[in-house]
């Protein structure tokens, strides 16, 4: 199990949300050996992936986008696994609603929209699945509601998401 001490926590939890969030991911990273690998993930516990994944998403979309997300490579890992399902217990329903609705155009779109392609021809993907747009702006207005939600689930399950230490 992940281990944070309390001292931590608490300057991470007055530093705010996003610090608070990041500590943990930062720990799975680590145990990950910094890379997303399937061997990695079996380190951490389903909560724990869900809260990398969130992380990767949020990163991915303030990025560049579902073009961006999906050409990184990320589209199976967010639309062929649970994570809208996963992402919806923690109490981030909209999300998980907005990440459904971009697995029916990804499904739809897949080949298309990972293919390999040049710099110019990734450019040209955000015209030619304008379709997305909607959905990113939607995103950008519940990102900050929704990782307070996500915070504010990890911090009334902490036990799920690491083993809190004195220290």
């Amino acid at each position: 199990m992940i281990q944070i001490s309390d001292k931590d926590l608490r300057a991470a939890a007055e530093d705010g949300v996003d610090s608070f969030l990041a500590l943990f991911i930062d720990r799975y990273w680590k145990e990950m050996g910094g890379e997303l690998t399937a061997e990695g993930m079996a380190k951490l516990n389903g909560h724990q992936n869900t809260l990398l994944a969130y992380s990767i998403f949020r990163d991915e979309m303030n990025d560049g986008g579902f073009v961006q997300l999906i050409q990184n490579g990320y589209g199976g890992y967010f639309f062929k696994n649970p994570f809208a399902k996963a992402i919806k217990l923690f109490g981030a329903k909209q999300l998980a609603k907005l990440v459904y609705e971009a697995k029916d155009i990804y499904q739809e779109n897949q080949a298309a929209l990972e293919r390999e392609c040049t710099d110019e021809e990734f450019l040209a993907m955000y015209v030619d699945f304008e379709i997305f747009d909607e959905l990113e702006e939607k995103f950008f207005l519940i990102e900050e509601e929704t990782t307070d939600v996500i915070a504010q689930f990890v911090d009334e399950n902490i036990e799920l998401f690491a083993e809190v230490v004195k220290g």
